[in-house]
């Protein structure tokens, strides 16, 4: 579905570099290549990468901004896959989109393969019929993307899910979500679906997980979660309901239907951040999502109690893949005309997944 080369081993030269003589050889690149070269960095991405980036948000704003720059000849996505791969198809041929680390994938996107989807459409429109639209999350491959497009769905992200969820089921009388199941199901269910009529579709076992009948089947959810976001659990909000009685938690909708129903507030990255800015002061914060953008939260108002919901939680292993040295390189072979790491995605794909972005961004 995607031309890309090989995964590369990092030279020994950035090995023995240090983080000055890094930090100064990007800032240098980045003078010389000027509006030639746009770094997009995503939210989850460490503060090393970070400081360099022309601008920061979610994985979709991200791709936006970059089919919004018309000058940029390089576009080096700090992200993950499906992230490079949408950038690159909202923006021009003659522009081209890489990724510094090519290990840097999405555990959630890779949850679901097109031939796993395609097997569990036929299944699905055998029991079910011509009833089904399929919505799929942005955090998935072009391939999924491009499968909703052919079938009359669309894409959502976490901020547009719930317009996108009603959108759907005007469409059609049931919904096949993927590859999230949580953010399907907190999504339906605050739209007023009971749990009752959601049922989850297993890849590996090719079956439907539903001990209703099928005549009052509405959410179909693909068996697919974010590997960090399910970090967080019940028993941390119970713990701290007993430790912090007064301190306010707010999580990602990624994030189990338990923890989202017991937490005081939940929405997507962008709407954590700006909730917390527009609080008081004096409101103590848990926050459920992922590491590296709550330590940035924390450092931003250093006057106030933020936490992870998690103490122990860890960053995203494979936004963490992109750092100094991985970044750095891939600038220098663009500079030596000799650049990496390339994400195009073929026509075709694109063609589709194009059209299920563009639902997405005509209805909500």
């Amino acid at each position: 579905m995607n031309l890309l080369t090989s995964v590369q081993t990092l030279p020994e030269k950035y090995k023995d570099m240090t983080v000055s003589q890094m930090e100064n050889r990007i800032w240098e690149i980045k003078k010389e290549l000027g509006s030639k070269l746009f770094i997009p960095g995503h939210h989850y991405q460490r503060d090393e990468v970070i400081q360099f980036a022309d601008a920061i948000g979610d994985s979709l704003q991200l791709a936006q901004l970059c089919a919004a720059n018309n000058e940029a000849e390089s576009i080096v996505f700090c992200g993950v896959h499906f992230m490079a791969e949408t950038a690159d198809m909202l923006t021009d041929s003659s522009q081209k989109v890489y990724l510094p680390d090519m290990r840097a994938g999405c555990s959630m996107a890779d949850m679901a393969n097109i031939h796993q989807t395609e097997e569990a459409w036929v299944i699905l429109q055998e029991l079910l019929g011509d009833t089904i639209i399929p919505l799929t999350y942005v955090n998935s491959t072009a391939a999924i993307k491009d499968f909703t497009g052919r079938h009359g769905g669309a894409c959502v992200t976490s901020s547009n899910a719930k317009k996108m969820v009603e959108w759907a089921l005007q469409e059609k009388e049931r919904l096949f979500f993927l590859p999230d199941q949580h953010l399907g199901r907190n999504t339906a269910f605050d739209i007023g679906i009971p749990l009752e009529q959601m049922a989850v579709w297993d890849p590996h076992q090719r079956k439907l997980e539903y001990e209703g009948h099928l005549e009052d089947l509405k959410i179909i959810l693909w068996k697919g979660h974010c590997s960090v976001h399910e970090g967080f659990t019940p028993t941390h909000i119970q713990n701290l309901r007993k430790t912090k009685p007064e301190m306010r938690i707010i999580v990602h909708p990624e994030c189990s239907h338990e923890v989202v129903q017991q937490a005081d507030d939940a929405g997507s990255t962008k709407y954590i951040i700006e909730t917390i800015d527009a609080a008081p002061a004096d409101v103590s914060w848990a926050i459920g999502t992922e590491m590296n953008l709550v330590k940035r939260i924390i450092n931003h108002y250093p006057d106030r109690e933020i936490i992870s919901l998690n103490t122990n939680m860890c960053a995203c292993l494979t936004m963490n893949r992109i750092d100094l040295p991985h970044l750095l390189w891939q600038l220098e072979t663009i500079v030596e005309g000799e650049a990496q790491n390339r994400i195009a995605v073929d026509a075709e794909t694109t063609k589709n997944a194009i059209l299920s972005l563009q639902r997405m961004l005509q209805k909500a």
